[in-house]
């Protein structure tokens, strides 16, 4: 593949700056898997520098699901006006609406579930490894309480349209892109009868 197009691929894949891109090319000897994993981890670096930056901007999505069964309100902010009028970032709202409406998560983080649902849960896996040694039982503890987390929280759930990727992903290449911190500030869910 020519070196352009090769540029042109990873500037897609990753949304990183050309610059950058032949950087990680040279750095991985042309070999685009090790190019793409040596961008992924500069491009984390960037994403939490952009992640301390304010995002009061943005749009609430609506979705309703065909039918009219389900429908979802979805806060999505980035930090300018400019951005959350790009069909990119209306692209992205609309996908994290359908996944909430498809997913039905009850936080956006991990951080929003309260200190009494947490004890409760812990309660119960505790119970249920009771039998374990207690260094076994801790890690089963705190590894069904990650399960909840990905069961139960928009960012730690597995995305509808790629199982391989985790919502937080999706929107952590969303910032890449943007070159803005993009944040899931809230949301409603809706089911007919429930």
């Amino acid at each position: 593949m020519p070196a352009s197009d090769l540029i042109k691929e990873l500037r897609e894949l990753t949304g990183a700056g050309i610059v950058d891109i032949k950087s990680a090319l040279d750095e991985a000897r042309g070999e685009k898997a090790k190019a793409i994993e040596i961008l992924r981890k500069k491009g984390q670096s960037k994403i939490l520098k952009k992640a301390d930056r304010v995002a009061k901007e943005g749009l609430i999505q609506s979705y309703i699901h065909a039918g009219a069964r389900v429908g979802v309100l979805v806060e999505v902010n980035c930090e300018t006006d400019f951005v959350a009028r790009t069909d990119a970032f209306k692209e992205l709202a609309k996908e994290i609406s359908m996944h909430i409406a498809a997913a039905n998560p009850l936080y956006v983080n991990a951080a929003d579930v309260s200190e009494e649902v947490i004890a409760k849960e812990k309660e119960i896996y505790k119970e249920q490894v009771k039998d374990k040694a207690a260094e076994v039982a801790e890690k089963i503890v705190a590894g069904k309480l990650e399960k909840y987390y990905e069961e139960v929280c928009l960012m730690e759930q597995p995305f509808f349209r790629d199982q391989e990727k985790k919502v937080k992903d999706v929107v952590a290449n969303s910032v890449a892109k943007m070159g803005e911190n993009v944040v899931v500030r809230r949301f409603a869910r809706y089911q007919l009868g429930s």
